[in-house]
């Protein structure tokens, strides 16, 4: 099988990083693969994987016309069997040119948290969740499967060092280190990230405490202000940012607890880090035993009830501080079930049946979801690009940063969510 892969961007993230795990493992089974993308900092990673990489044209536009063009090109030059496309944008841009005119077959994988309407809807799709499957399934026509998110076990393995992590950053011995591993953004991420800083803040009064948030992104000026805040407040440097790392397992490996969310949670799990999982409105969960089988449904993530303040977050990490026990039985029972349900291997193998089924079906388009599709999308970028609307989504977005920079984050009222 000749397979182009085309991840929703190359920037380091999790669902990029496991496009390309799973790029490398159909290669590793004997078939041609390409990865196509907007050149970022993960074609290194490519290249790492010893796979093929050709650049995509950089474009504001979704779906972009050229990208379209350049598509159809390659699925010419190289006679592709099979497009796997990660998130709408990229479906889109396979399914215009090489779907609809050279009837291409293609496969898109959605991990974000609902499906969106311009995906057209024979498009066969892999979501991340069990409970994103189901609710998938009820509005869409195409073949819906499960794929969670991957985890390379070997990679990411127990047997990492982290000490040398926690000099670098001047951790001491007798300090509980939390770590988040997370992209700085503003949507999905900035509630968490707050309420990270503000639960690590109220610790820090009575107990020896640090926060390392590893990442960057649109929000990272905001919250280094409000991390400044703290560590004047305590006078000393009790929140660190340390900025982008392209290799975190030693940031994973040092930490006494990480806090995160997606594959950054299954990755911690991966290298046994005890492991609080958060979400937007103020979710936050411990995982364990007792907790596993929800983020088996929904996914390293949920949903909270907007409860204003860090309190929550203050409380389940104090119990973990107060109990190493529990700790490191968490931290065993989580690597045991990566090893067993979210191994690369798993996911590989699963993927190349559902590769096979589709080249199999050979499902053909229906001029209705072209048109729907491409009126859904017209309708976004009416709406993306209308002066006034674009002013009020960057006026929203600029009040929740100088928000987030500030002591009054989250405000009274519990409106805490970035989205």
């Amino acid at each position: 099988m000749r397979l182009l892969v085309y991840p929703h961007d190359l920037s380091i993230g999790g669902s990029q990083i496991n496009a390309i795990d799973l790029a490398a493992a159909a290669a590793d089974a004997g078939h041609d693969v390409i990865v196509y993308g907007v050149p970022g900092p993960l074609v290194d990673y490519i290249h790492e994987r010893k796979l093929r990489f050709l650049p995509a044209h950089d474009l504001k536009y979704r779906p972009a016309p050229s990208r379209i063009a350049q598509l159809a090109a390659i699925v010419r030059r190289y006679d592709i069997d099979l497009i796997h496309a990660y998130e709408w944008p990229t479906c889109l841009d396979a399914y215009f040119g090489a779907g609809v005119f050279l009837k291409t077959p293609i496969i898109c994988t959605v991990l974000s948290m609902n499906v969106m309407p311009q995906v057209p809807a024979s498009i066969p799709l892999i979501m991340g969740t069990a409970e994103l499957t189901e609710a998938a399934r009820r509005s869409h026509r195409g073949p819906v499967w499960t794929i969670e998110p991957p985890i390379d076990v070997h990679r990411d393995s127990p047997d990492i060092d982290g000490s040398g992590f926690r000099r670098m950053h001047d951790v001491c011995d007798y300090e509980f280190l939390v770590t988040s591993i997370s992209r700085l953004a503003i949507d999905l991420k900035l509630d968490a990230l707050v309420r990270a800083i503000d639960a690590v803040d109220m610790l820090a009064a009575t107990v020896a405490i640090k926060l390392l948030l590893v990442g960057d992104g649109p929000a990272g000026d905001a919250l280094y202000m409000r991390a400044a805040a703290v560590n004047r407040r305590h006078g000393r440097e009790v929140i660190r940012l340390v900025g982008s790392m392209a290799d975190p397992r030693a940031a994973y490996a040092a930490a006494d607890l990480v806090v995160g969310m997606g594959s950054s949670a299954l990755r911690a799990l991966s290298i046994e880090r005890p492991l609080i999982v958060q979400g937007e409105d103020a979710f936050s969960e411990i995982f364990e035993a007792g907790t596993h089988g929800i983020f088996l449904h929904q996914g390293f993530y949920g949903r909270g009830d907007s409860q204003p303040g860090p309190q929550r977050l203050v409380e389940q990490i104090g119990s973990l501080i107060a109990d190493p026990a529990k700790r490191t039985a968490s931290a065993r029972f989580g690597r045991e079930l990566v090893v067993e349900r979210f191994s690369v291997e798993r996911a590989a193998a699963l993927q190349l049946d559902i590769y096979d089924g589709v080249l199999a079906a050979k499902s053909g388009w229906r001029i209705g979801d072209a048109f729907r599709s491409a009126g859904h999308s017209l309708m976004i970028e009416v709406e993306n690009h209308h002066p006034f609307r674009k002013r009020n989504r960057q006026m929203g977005q600029r009040r929740l940063l100088l928000a987030a920079g500030s002591e009054a984050w989250p405000p009274s009222d519990g409106v805490a969510t970035a989205s």
